[in-house]
């Protein structure tokens, strides 16, 4: 997808409104900042109101880079290894699913998981300053990991779904927007999401949001194999 040519292109709002739907629920579930929070709340125990939400405003902020990267430069990412469009499809289908799977089965050991990579990362440093892990391993891998990074670029190199590539794109990037903010509002008031859902409360909004994005991997798997398929089918009939 090349980024002049797609500025060229004209926007249909009521295409933005719509892939933006799709894109938001399949980055929201991969990313599950409403699980996150409450690790991040455990981890900002204690510390000042005003520490804690420039916290959050500089994970959502670093999380925002990351995944605008990978929506923008996925396509070059792609021909520069020589991965075609179909097999990242499948590729990001099936580690999509399989994470969907995992979240839906068993939310308690992502978070064991995320725990593991914020308190093991640094035992020690309850004293520091909490702002030089804001990036790593807040915003990543905590925040946005593989699986996010995966989903990004597979929706970037995706079909337009009948768009245009500029309604694509700019539904794409205002869905990141729209996530990044998400994080910095729900790890803003982590404490208080804490009080009022409780883990039980968090892990069924996680298995709802696991099985949304178990739906959307099987979606991106089968048009990986569609594309092979479709593939196959023309080689064979220009040989034919």
């Amino acid at each position: 997808m090349h980024v002049p040519h797609v500025l060229t292109q004209p926007v249909n709002f009521s295409d933005v409104t719509a892939i933006w739907l799709m894109a938001y629920s399949a980055l929201f579930s991969i990313v599950n900042p409403l699980g996150a929070s409450l690790i991040f709340a455990q981890m900002t125990l204690g510390r000042p109101k005003r520490e804690v939400v420039t916290l959050a405003r500089l994970v959502g902020f670093y999380s925002f880079i990351i995944l605008m990267v990978s929506v923008w430069l996925g396509g070059w990412i792609l021909s520069f290894f020589r991965i075609s469009i179909d097999a990242l499809r499948v590729a990001g289908g099936l580690v999509v699913a399989s994470r969907a799977w995992t979240l839906l089965l068993a939310p308690e050991e992502n978070e064991a998981r995320k725990e593991r990579q914020v308190f093991d990362h640094d035992n020690t440093g309850q004293e520091s300053d909490l702002g030089d892990r804001a990036f790593f391993p807040l915003a990543m891998p905590f925040t946005v990991g593989p699986g996010s990074i995966a989903v990004a670029i597979a929706l970037s190199s995706g079909r337009t779904l009948g768009a245009s590539p500029a309604s694509y794109i700019l539904a794409l990037s205002l869905a990141v927007c729209a996530v990044a903010l998400t994080v910095v509002l729900l790890y803003t008031y982590a404490e208080r999401i804490v009080s009022s859902l409780g883990r039980t409360g968090a892990r069924i909004v996680s298995r709802l949001a696991a099985l949304i994005l178990l739906c959307i991997g099987i979606q991106i798997l089968f048009a990986g194999l569609e594309g092979f398929v479709m593939s196959a089918l023309k080689h064979a009939h220009l040989l034919a």
